[in-house]
Parts: C-alpha cells; structure tokens; sequence
C-alpha cells in the first residue's frame, strides 16, 4: 500500500491553491464542498472562480506566487502549468512543514485525491495510487451504478437515531444487530421517503432478537474469488476471525475491518478461543483450509453453523 487512505476534516480551515485555471477550477470546487476556507493565488483566474470570489466563496490574492504568502495555510496546492514554479510552492510548503500536492506530478506530492463516490455523508474513495486513472475512473462507474441513489436518506436516518436508540437497546451488540436487521430489510431499496423508513424503524426495533454466539467455518482454498457472496457477508458480520498461518492474507483481509483477528495453532487451540467466543457472545468466522480439519470442527461447533466454500 503506497498511500495510506485517509479522511481530512478541513471545513473552515484555511486552504492556499496557486493558479487560477481549469485544473484549479476542479480542485478550488471539491475543497468548498469540503467547507475549507480557499484563498486562490494568481494575477488571472477563470470565469468561474472570477463567478466564486464575487459571491466570496472564496478568496482572490490578484497577484504572482511569492515564498511569504505561505502563513497559516494547512494544506496547499500547486495547479500553474509552470513546473518551476510548482516545484518552488512544493519546496516552500515543505520548509514549512505543509502538505502540499503539486498536480499531475506525484513525486512533489504529500498526498494524492482519490476518485469520489459522493452520498451525501456517505463518500467512497477509489485510487491506484496513480497507476492507472482509466482503470479507476472504470471502477467508479462500476460502483456508481450499484449504489442506491436512496444512500444519503439512509445515512441521515441513521445519524438521526444514534443517540435515541439508546433508550431501547443498551448494549452496542444489540444496536449493531438492530441496524444490520434493518439495513437488510428487503423494503430500503425501495424507500425514497423519511416517513418510511420511520415506519422500518419502528417495526424493525420491535422485533428484538437475544444476542447469542454464532460460529461459521469457511474452508478457503488457492483463490479468494471463489467465495460466495453469502460467505462474504458472514465475514463482514463477524466480530472475531480465527485462522491458521496458512491462510491467505487476502481472505482475512476481507473480513470485517475492526473483527479482533487470533490465528490458531491446532484444533486443541482453535477449541479454547471457539470457548471463550461463546462465553462473550460473538460472531466467529473461523477459517480452515483442509477437511481432518473440517471433520472435527463438526464436533467442537455441534448445532452452530457451518459455511463450506467449495475448492
């Protein structure tokens, strides 16, 4: 992994791009978007941010790039289609201790921007690392025509209810199993509207369901494209993940992101954790890779459930 993913909060933060043309059109308009303070360095700007400093959106420093313009900035960016003068903005922020992100040139970058997937709070982010933008630009259609377009109702149903679903459900395990019940209704992906999704709410949190352990096997093999789609999303429910040393990183990779991970030594170990598991009432994914194995995980997990992938 080249870059580390992250999210920056930068709303009311004060934000410098160098260059007023198409490319910092682009960038001064995603960084408003993110509520940042932007203040665009340059003796000509384009129609647009022309149009974005009257309605003092932002602001306009009518003037060329100079080293003594870099104070209180967080992050700044480069966008001239002068080179030289990208790589002096680059080696000024840099004495300063300042991210910088020189466009198109990704060896004078601190960080990189991802493709954007945008759902209102829901944001999905896709990048190579500035491999293949093609490709990138590929998957985000891909996944811009999977997504529901009722995301954003969703989310901000969700956020509505955090602090109010207390008073009926104590325990993070049941607000979490409440939501995954929820989110599975087969009647979200038709809501469009709040007072639907009310309704869900309220017939779902009646239906209450006792928080127990459950226990999946999943015998994965050479190639994780071959799991099912059901064992994939046993995976993201699980909140612990045993596996041997020879299971794939790939397969533990795709298990759910905050899952405690414990790799096993043999069946008598595996037998211990799958005991402590029940005791705290979790949702298990247990990897093996070969049926002695298999056989006797039959006996340690008895009636629990058993998720076989096929070789």
């Amino acid at each position: 992994m080249r870059y580390f993913p992250v999210f920056l909060d930068l709303n009311k933060k004060a934000v410098l791009v160098v260059g007023g043309g198409e490319v910092a059109c682009r960038k001064v308009d995603m960084l408003l978007r993110a509520g940042a303070n932007v203040t665009v360095v340059s003796p000509n700007i384009h129609p647009h941010l022309l149009s974005l400093s009257e309605q003092q959106a932002l602001l306009w420093v009518k003037a060329f790039y100079q080293s003594e313009m870099l104070q209180d900035y967080i992050q700044v960016w480069a966008t001239t289609d002068n080179p030289q003068l990208n790589h002096q903005v680059h080696h000024d922020a840099k004495q300063k201790n300042i991210m910088v992100n020189v466009v198109d040139d990704k060896p004078y970058c601190d960080f990189i921007t991802p493709s954007m997937i945008n759902r209102g709070r829901i944001q999905i982010a896709v990048s190579s690392g500035g491999a293949s933008p093609v490709l990138i630009r590929y998957l985000r259609e891909k996944l811009e025509s999977m997504l529901p377009q009722n995301l954003s109702l969703l989310a901000d149903f969700g956020a509505s209810k955090r602090n109010s679903i207390k008073e009926s459900l104590a325990s993070v395990d049941e607000r979490r199993k409440f939501w995954e019940r929820f989110f599975s209704s087969a009647k979200i992906p038709t809501i469009t509207k709040r007072e639907q999704l009310e309704s869900l709410y309220l017939d779902t949190l009646q239906d209450k369901v006792e928080v127990t352990s459950v226990l999946h096997w999943i015998q994965f093999n050479h190639d994780v494209e071959n799991l099912s789609i059901k064992a994939l999303r046993l995976m993201q429910e699980s909140e612990l993940v045993l596996y041997p040393a020879n299971c794939p990183f790939e397969f533990v990779d795709l298990c759910r992101r905050d899952a405690d991970r414990e790799e096993y030594q043999d069946i008598h170990h595996l037998a211990g954790l799958i005991e402590k598991a029940k005791a705290n009432k979790l949702r298990v994914c247990i990897f093996t890779a070969n049926d002695p194995i298999a056989s006797e995980m039959k006996l340690l997990m008895g009636n629990d459930k058993l998720i076989k992938i096929a070789e």
